[in-house]
């Protein structure tokens, strides 16, 4: 088993996800795959974005593509396989350091917020992804299990041994982090 996949994000607080990985360098390759949407469509979702504050970010999905070999979600996700799309906006652009946007589903029937910070160690990346104000609890297990899935994609794509799929990866993954967030 794939380092990356075990290990788990962390519910800060009732709204809040992080997520840590330490990822093959440099620093700007991997800004690429957080900006470039011909890069970020093989781990996450693609679309263009401009590279400023403020502009919009259309987000799509194609899950059912990403990783070693295409495949369907399971019987009970059906309606996830694929494709959907977000509409966004780029709420912080630093690069090669820091990306934010805005997404769907937020506290106070408003949006919540992905950042991304990365942070050069020797020839690795510390990536740091924090997803705030979200809304229902219900919600934090599949936002954590879609986040800890497209990093473990990220990762072995950075790595240059892609060998999971989307699916049988995600697949029982909302159930590990309702576990794990249960009475939090």
């Amino acid at each position: 088993m794939n380092m990356q996949s075990t290990m788990h994000g962390e519910l800060i607080d009732q709204q809040t996800l992080r997520f840590e990985r330490l990822l093959p360098g440099p620093i700007e390759r991997v800004w690429d795959y957080l900006t470039k949407a011909e890069l970020r469509a093989k781990w996450f979702a693609d679309g263009e974005m401009e590279p400023k504050n403020g502009s919009a970010l259309t987000l799509v999905w194609r899950n059912d593509e990403l990783g070693a070999r295409p495949g369907s979600p399971p019987e009970h996700m059906k309606g996830f396989g694929g494709t959907h799309q977000s509409q966004n906006v780029v709420l912080a652009w630093e690069p090669p350091h820091r990306l934010v946007f805005d997404w769907s589903d937020g506290i106070d029937n408003g949006r919540s917020q992905v950042e991304f910070l990365l942070e050069a160690e020797g020839d690795k990346v510390r990536l740091t992804l924090t997803h705030s104000r979200l809304s229902k609890s219900d919600n934090r297990y599949k936002f954590a299990s879609g986040w800890h899935i497209h990093l473990l994609m990220l990762s072995e794509l950075l790595a240059g041994d892609v060998k999971s799929n989307f699916w049988e990866s995600f697949d029982g993954m909302p159930l590990v982090y309702a576990k794990r967030f249960e009475g939090k």
